[in-house]
């Protein structure tokens, strides 16, 4: 079974994902996952050379709410 490209097929327990996935969730590059994780604002686990993961929780939080202007 091929893993779940998109999102919202992920299984209810998939904490760790790989970085398109989480690309894909929040409409982004892989590029801009790779620069989270460089600059320390989400963990990358590594398996071995070329299996990254990523948790969900973590990349969900790093995205966080502009907060309105007052008018």
């Amino acid at each position: 079974m091929p893993y779940p490209k998109k999102p919202q097929d992920l299984p209810a327990h998939a904490k760790y994902v790989r970085q398109e996935v989480a690309a894909e969730r929040w409409d982004v590059s892989v590029d801009t996952i790779r620069r989270l994780i460089a600059s320390g604002k989400i963990t990358g686990y590594r398996l071995n050379r070329r299996v990254i993961r990523v948790d969900l929780d973590e990349v969900d939080a790093a995205f966080r709410p502009i907060p309105a202007v007052a008018g």
